[in-house]
């Protein structure tokens, strides 16, 4: 219990150290906001709004105009074309106004139009979700964004310039070089409207070059702007983040040691292999601790109010809700497994890679185990999806052969195994002579272990002289000297079985063979033992005089 009260305290001291960062923030802004004043001769505001009154007169003055001359006008179509002029003057009317009231007060007063009412729409309402992120992006960039239109606006007033400008001289060397009254008069008329035409141009050009004049003066160093960004980040964002991963993090230790002190408890989890019901207990901990750990992600954010990343914390979930649903085969057959009911299970023998392996544990990390190479292996629960395991019988043999056993190869290749996994296996040959093979090849190589116990069957010839003899008497003389011999060298310790019998009559000598079993500490003298019998048999046939043939060529007439 005592635990717990310590968590509630331990959360309650971070929501409130972060709210007084977050007023130390607001009262930071508050003394930002309170600038010195500015003379009204240096404030470029001033100026901009002077502009825009001119502009707005002009605009009055012209609006004046259409007005009276779609009074006077007796055709539709001049009427026609006067109206849509005329609210094109109305709109440039209201956006100086706009621009007046915005310069004026320093913000967009766009944010105080009272919005219309819009029915729930469910495909509306899923977008508005990447809406605060969306607007982050602008408000990071609105800087960059308003100077880059504010450009623009100006290279376009500056192209008008020239054209509206020769229109007026233009219309001013018609004037001068007409005689006709009635056309004077008309030309006259146009003349003040396309001076108009100019000034109004030349003054959007003028505010436009005054706002981007104010934005250069008020530009900041990279290193300034970083440093801002820096300490907004760490006041806000960067210490909600931190607060959800510390929050987090408290939570899954939290109850990942309150499940471990539980499940201790439930009868069963002292087995060698775990019982069913442990097994669903702990899957279902592994879910809830995940689904405590978003909720509590959620829970930061929003108690914080950062919608921000409230919203990003939500189209992330909404990413990985959708990616789960292609992948229920993989989690139910990951569950199925975690369970041990499907089809590979803890305590049986599976073959991976080519070897087989013990089924020591199935969780989210499997661990296989081979007795005979001594080593382990941890894998991935998606490495036994396809395959089968069985139960086994105590006396199946895990590998052909473990460490320090010597085996013969059926390439011939005879050595000291000194490494094995399931991977590589490395003989040392007598001599010192290494040989490396794949684990793969090496098994279908059939290799025949020596050091578990071997036996040698040497062939030897006695002459047809001695035939009488050759089936008892030389035979048991053979084995009598043989014993002496081994028993002189030193092997008679290792000696398990020996035998000498008739084997078959040759075309040109009577075949006997020594069968000799010893133990496999003998292994590293297989050969060493092989050419010894050779000699004790040759020298047994010198002592008893008995002939030694050779392959013999016999003409008949």
């Amino acid at each position: 219990m005592m635990r717990y009260k310590i968590s509630i305290y331990f959360l309650v001291f971070l929501f409130s150290l972060a709210g007084h960062l977050i007023a130390d923030d607001t009262k930071a802004v508050g003394n930002t906001l309170s600038s010195p004043k500015i003379s009204e001769k240096d404030d470029p505001s001033l100026k901009m709004l002077n502009s825009i009154l001119e502009l707005k007169k002009n605009l009055n003055q012209r609006i004046s105009e259409r007005k009276k001359s779609i009074k006077q006008s007796t055709s539709q179509t001049e009427k026609g074309s006067l109206k849509a002029e005329l609210a094109k003057l109305d709109k440039q009317l209201n956006e100086a106004t706009a621009d007046f009231e915005r310069i004026a007060t320093g913000i967009d007063i766009g944010l105080f139009v009272e919005k219309k009412e819009n029915h729930f729409n469910w495909q509306a309402e899923l977008v508005s979700l990447l809406e605060p992120g969306i607007k982050e992006i602008k408000r990071l960039t609105v800087k960059a964004r308003y100077k880059t239109k504010l450009k623009d606006e100006l290279t376009y007033y500056e192209s008008l310039v020239p054209i509206s400008h020769a229109a007026a001289e233009h219309l001013s060397i018609l004037i001068s070089k007409t005689s006709d009254k009635d056309l004077k008069k008309n030309l006259e008329s146009l003349l003040p409207e396309w001076k108009s035409v100019e000034k109004q141009i030349r003054n959007k050009m003028e505010i436009a070059s005054m706002q981007l004049a104010e934005m250069e003066n008020e530009k900041k160093s990279f290193f300034e702007i970083s440093q801002i960004s820096i300490k907004s980040f760490i006041r806000t964002r960067g210490l909600f983040l931190f607060i959800a991963l510390i929050a987090c993090v408290f939570v899954v230790v939290l109850l990942r040691f309150s499940f471990r002190a539980v499940i201790k408890k439930i009868p069963g989890y002292t087995s060698k292999y775990r019982p069913f019901h442990i097994r669903v207990f702990d899957l279902f901990s592994r879910i809830f601790v995940l689904f405590m750990t978003l909720f509590v992600l959620v829970l930061v954010f929003f108690v914080f109010e950062d919608w921000v990343l409230l919203s990003l914390t939500i189209i992330f979930f909404m990413g990985l809700g959708w990616a789960a649903k292609n992948m229920l085969p993989k989690f139910w057959q990951q569950s199925r497994l975690m369970l041990n009911i499907g089809a590979v299970r803890e305590g049986e023998r599976i073959i991976y890679k080519g070897v087989p392996w013990l089924v020591k544990n199935i969780n989210v990390f499997t661990k296989l185990e081979n007795p005979y190479m001594g080593i382990t292996l941890r894998l991935p629960i998606e490495e036994l999806f396809d395959r089968t395991s069985r139960s086994f019988h105590k006396s199946e043999p895990w590998f052909p052969c473990k460490r320090n056993d010597w085996v013969i190869l059926s390439d011939e290749t005879r050595g000291h195994v000194t490494s094995i996994s399931h991977e590589m296996v490395e003989l040392v040959q007598r001599g010192g002579a290494k040989k490396t093979y794949q684990t793969a090849d090496f098994l279908a190589l059939t290799p025949l272990n020596l050091s578990v116990n071997f036996r040698l069957k040497i062939p030897f010839g006695i002459s047809y002289n001695i035939q009488k003899e050759s089936t008892g008497k030389v035979l048991s003389i053979m084995e009598s000297y043989i014993n002496e011999r081994i028993d002189e060298e030193g092997y008679v310790k290792s000696l398990l079985n020996l035998r000498v019998e008739f084997q078959n009559a040759g075309s040109s000598s009577l075949d006997i063979i020594v069968i000799a079993d010893f133990k496999g500490d003998m292994a590293p003298l297989y050969k060493r033992l092989s050419r010894a019998i050779q000699r004790w048999c040759v020298d047994a046939c010198t002592l008893n005089q008995w002939e030694i043939p050779f392959p013999q060529l016999t003409i008949h007439k």
